[in-house]
């Protein structure tokens, strides 16, 4: 792939995407979109790949937010700028988050604007401990794009996201892990071996039953009980037909270690 603004490599069946634009503080114009979007074409469709890593180069910035300064040339024209933008984004965001392989944030500086946003449509978020998290977009007269009113209120509440936009609080990594944000806190020199000792377990597991249980969690914001209940069974029974499935069931039955293929 012919990548611009990010650096990609899989190691261990772990798929690692780097933000690349320490510079701009990782801030993310049209053609990181574009990168993002192509990354997350190989992520969905390479079955090698079982479980993902998203994190940003340098100890300042994972993502500053959208690139103000590349917005600002466009001029009047930056709204149609923008709808391009967002629609490779957005599309990008749709597949990680919904790509059978598990997706673990490595948060290692500052997380704002659509870097905040990443936070909400990753599986699990591991933050260095100099890590902060801002909204940022009302600074700029703006609204929140990127999942970030999708997802970040459903996990910590629609009165704490509304106040994080509205004020531009800053949580540090310790109170975002507190509020839900964050999974866990860890020094910035051990964040990526981290990050990548969880993957690669991850990346050991069923990974077609992670897909599974991403879209129950997802489709549990929009489904009743019974509706819920429905899907459940129907993916219970869909993960028992699996190699994986039959696997699993037998080695519990034989208590003989059980080797997941992601089949």
């Amino acid at each position: 792939m012919d990548l611009k603004t990010l650096n990609f490599k899989i190691k261990d069946n772990v798929a690692i995407i780097e933000l690349n634009r320490p510079k701009q503080y990782n801030s993310l114009n049209q053609v990181m979109a574009e990168d993002l979007f192509k990354v997350s074409l190989e992520c969905e469709d390479n079955s090698d790949i079982r479980s993902v890593i998203l994190t940003g180069k340098g100890e300042k910035a994972f993502c500053a937010g959208g690139d103000l300064h590349s917005f600002a040339q466009h001029k009047q024209k930056v709204a149609s700028h923008l709808k391009e933008v967002t629609t490779l984004l957005h599309g990008a965001i749709s597949r990680l988050s919904r790509m059978n392989a598990p997706l673990i944030l490595a948060v290692n500086g500052v997380a704002a604007g659509a870097g905040f946003s990443f936070v909400g449509f990753a599986d699990l978020v591991i933050a260095s401990s100099n890590a902060s998290f801002v909204s940022a977009y009302s600074k700029a007269g703006l609204t929140p794009d990127g999942s970030s009113t999708y997802f970040l209120p459903r996990i910590i509440g629609s009165r704490r996201y509304t106040e994080l936009v509205l004020t531009n609080k800053i949580l540090t990594a310790d109170e975002a892990c507190d509020w839900g944000l964050v999974n866990k806190v860890v020094d910035f020199n051990d964040l990526q071996n981290e990050a990548f000792k969880l993957a690669k377990s991850l990346a050991e597991g069923p990974t077609l039953a992670f897909g599974k249980l991403k879209n129950l969690v997802h489709n549990s914001f929009l489904d009743s009980l019974e509706g819920q209940m429905e899907y459940e069974a129907r993916m219970i029974s869909d993960s028992a037909k699996t190699k994986d499935g039959l696997n699993g069931i037998d080695a519990f039955v034989n208590k003989k270690k059980v080797s997941f293929k992601g089949e």
